[in-house]
């Protein structure tokens, strides 16, 4: 018989390990992509949905995820989720067809939306007071490590046991945490609801649909017609969407949570540091290889000086929330965040390391302290039986936010260097994404504030 105290153990190593495996996953699959076009023969477009295709699905399946978390069991939900990552990413490493690699992708997508929403809300039922927050600042740190290691762990991997096997490390993990769920507490949302099937459909439809219009665009060109076929029928179904959930008794999207300025300015804040972050870490490695000129392992290390805040400062951002008033906090991170993208459109190519540390830490800062922190925020922002909904589209919001911003910002370099991310022309071009950056992350942090002023707190609710 496994006490309570063990339990919550139990459910906090669960949730952690499995918190591990999604960065190296995005990571691994991002290092491997040349090794996989030229092993499977595919060419360069069906080659990038080998990490489009996951993010599309994670970032999509997250509300209604969320939502099934709330209806049918956390504890359900995330081992479903786990499952579903452990099974797509073990077959990945087997697959020996882009198409099929593509479509596994989607289902370890689909798998980590629900072990995402699962968890989190399962550990924020399972944890109370300061040991929550204790708990999601592990997770912050967990997935800094993640993020700030990742791309080193899968280079490692690749090296010595060839693309592969960037997908069957974390289905190995994931398996180990599967093999912990059985001694994980049952867990769901006291109200009585029911599954929103057609606005399930609706919403991860028209975000799927936005996604890849957005990842298509540049290569089709925006006035192609499949695209803005695409784009428009997004359009409709994000209208028919609201149409339907007003209508709803029990709604997935719980429309009234964009009413909770508390809720939103947490979600904004973690959209914004995401939008900042994540594109910064996929396309700063090419610019210090090509025009920087670093090989590979010294441009590793330069990063670093972005990504280890990421694992040191989740703690210090919980201790921070605890002795003062969360918001400014919260806005101050991500105004962190837009300082450092400002600071870095003087980013040249004869750049020292000591010339990008201030804002390079910057910007780790701003992610580093809401790791973990931003999450306890947004699902203690509602009441308790909206623990999974709130889960899912808080992590929507980030989510969306990395995968729209990788998109747009990879968009807007391809056509300022003609396609051609190399030379002077990519040194402006870079400059011009930092500065846009700099000003989203600095308009975020206004809104941060402002819907923060409007606050209505829940019962149950965190301060």
């Amino acid at each position: 018989m496994i006490s309570p105290g063990g339990r919550r153990i139990l459910v906090l190593v669960a949730v952690l390990l499995s918190t591990l495996t999604f960065p190296l996953t995005i990571t691994g699959a991002a290092l491997a992509l040349p090794d996989i076009q030229a092993d499977l023969s595919a060419d360069l477009a069906a080659t990038q949905w080998v990490v489009n295709a996951y993010n599309a699905c994670f970032a999509g399946f997250l509300v209604l995820s969320g939502s099934l978390a709330d209806v049918l069991g956390r504890r359900r939900v995330f081992a479903t989720g786990i499952g579903l990552f452990c099974a797509g990413s073990l077959l990945c490493g087997v697959a020996e067809d882009i198409a099929l690699l593509n479509a596994l992708r989607a289902v370890a997508g689909i798998g980590a939306a629900a072990a995402v929403t699962g968890g989190s809300s399962l550990l924020a039922e399972t944890f109370e007071g300061p040991a929550r927050a204790r708990a999601f600042g592990l997770l912050g740190t967990v997935l800094g490590a993640g993020t700030a290691f990742g791309p080193t762990v899968a280079g490692l991997l690749i090296d010595a046991f060839g693309w592969r096997a960037v997908f069957a490390a974390p289905a190995a993990v994931a398996g180990l945490v599967l093999a912990l769920v059985p001694m994980l507490p049952h867990s769901r949302s006291a109200a009585v609801r029911r599954i929103d099937w057609p606005g399930a459909a609706l919403f991860t439809t028209a975000l799927l649909l936005l996604i890849c219009t957005l990842v298509e665009g540049p290569g089709r060109g925006f006035g192609s017609p499949v695209i803005l076929g695409a784009a428009v029928t997004a359009a409709a179904l994000g209208v028919a969407f609201t149409i339907v959930e007003r209508r709803r008794a029990d709604p997935m999207f719980e429309l009234g949570l964009l009413a909770n300025g508390r809720f939103m300015s947490i979600a904004v804040a973690a959209g914004a540091i995401m939008l900042v972050l994540v594109p910064l870490l996929v396309y700063l490695p090419s610019y210090l290889i090509t025009v920087v000129g670093l090989d590979a392992g010294r441009a590793g290390l330069w990063l670093l000086m972005l990504t280890v805040p990421t694992v040191l400062l989740p703690s210090a951002g919980a201790e921070l929330a605890r002795r003062l008033p969360t918001m400014p906090v919260v806005a101050g991170s991500v105004a962190l965040s837009g300082a450092g993208a400002l600071l870095l459109t003087t980013i040249g190519a004869d750049s020292a390391p000591l010339r990008l540390l201030v804002p390079f830490l910057l910007i780790g800062a701003g992610a580093g302290l809401t790791n973990g922190l931003l999450d306890g925020l947004a699902i203690s922002s509602v009441r308790p039986d909206q623990a999974g909904t709130a889960s899912g589209m808080f992590n929507t919001v980030r989510i969306t936010s990395e995968t729209v911003g990788i998109a747009v910002v990879g968009a807007v370099l391809a056509a300022l260097t003609g396609g051609a991310l190399a030379g002077a022309a990519y040194t402006d071009a870079l400059r011009t994404v930092c500065l846009l950056l700099a000003v989203l992350a600095l308009t975020a942090t206004v809104i941060v504030v402002v819907l923060s002023l409007r606050t209505r707190h829940p019962a149950g609710a965190g301060r």
